[in-house]
């Protein structure tokens, strides 16, 4: 499912779906930064465009990823992580800016649909890694830009707000950004 409510583009509807079938939502809503296709995980939903830019945009929130990669960083690649890395964006190179990056023991996500190969094919670890900004596919970029790919990728936090594994769809009324 694509973390967005619909699209114009023709060919996208017939072939994917959207957060529009999964209720009915209010005139005007919009996600606060978005998932890619093959990302899951926590999705704030919100009416107020200026708290949502603000969320996208001031580096003031934090975003926590659990990715599972293909491999096993070691320290000098987890601080190369943590310093910045050069990924592609727009055709041209960007450094990122510096991340919180830690290993971390398998988490306990959900089932996914997701097709993710096993072990058997060489090793897999987990890390956390958090960012302030959220460039396209930006943790995916960093983490092939090292040498490890990432395998399965999940938002787990934005700033204060932290997914609840256990709860799964967790629907909160907040006070408007001002």
């Amino acid at each position: 499912m694509l973390s967005q409510f619909t699209s114009n583009d023709e060919k996208q509807l017939r072939k994917k779906r959207f957060l529009g079938e999964l209720y009915d939502f209010p005139e005007g809503v919009m996600a606060v930064g978005r998932l890619d296709e093959n990302s899951e995980g926590l999705l704030l939903i919100t009416t107020d465009g200026q708290w949502s830019n603000h969320v996208n945009k001031s580096g003031e929130f934090e975003k926590e990823y659990y990715a599972q990669l293909d491999g096993i960083p070691d320290e000098e690649i987890l601080e190369q992580l943590r310093s910045g890395v050069k990924i592609g964006l727009n055709g041209k190179k960007y450094l990122t800016q510096p991340a919180k990056v830690a290993r971390i023991d398998s988490p306990e996500l959900p089932a996914t649909l997701q097709r993710i190969r096993n072990d058997r094919h060489g090793p897999t670890s987990w890390i956390s890694i958090t960012i302030t900004e959220g460039k396209y596919r930006q943790v995916r970029k960093m983490c092939s830009a090292v040498g490890l790919p990432v395998l399965r990728l999940a938002r787990v936090r934005i700033g204060d707000y932290k997914l609840d594994m256990l709860m799964g769809t967790t629907v909160m009324e907040v006070e408007p950004y001002s």
